[in-house]
């Protein structure tokens, strides 16, 4: 099983970056997918989490109104469109899947059943 993040790169304030989340080896149906971010010196946080109906979606305080999850499951891909860019937004971003379909959005929020993670791709925003 393996998840790998494409669509990092470097970005002026107010642009837009597109990251997509690929899964190989196994199906994305029906399981909930989480976005995090670790900036350099910070803690990894959640950015944001979509259901595996794709019908609920939750995202992190200081993403919501820019950022949008959503999922393509015929692709076996989820992505996250990033729009309204800040400096603060800069980090490594990555992509997880719980062990389990049962697991909801909260438990993905709060950490719970994570232990396949992408390797990250990285968001730079700065002029």
């Amino acid at each position: 099983w393996q998840l790998v993040e494409y669509g990092g790169g470097l970005v002026q304030p107010g642009g837009s970056l597109r990251l997509s989340c690929v899964a190989s080896g196994f199906t994305l149906d029906d399981y909930g997918i989480g976005w995090f971010r670790q900036a350099p010196g910070k803690e990894r946080e959640w950015v944001s989490c979509i259901s595996g109906s794709g019908l609920s979606t939750n995202y992190a305080d200081s993403v919501k109104g820019r950022f949008t999850i959503s999922r393509d499951n015929a692709k076996n891909t989820v992505y996250l469109q990033m729009n309204s860019l800040k400096p603060e937004d800069t980090a490594f971003y990555y992509c997880t899947i719980p062990t389990t379909e049962a697991a909801t959005c909260d438990d993905i929020e709060r950490g719970r059943y994570l232990e396949l993670w992408g390797r990250g791709t990285l968001v730079t925003v700065s002029s």
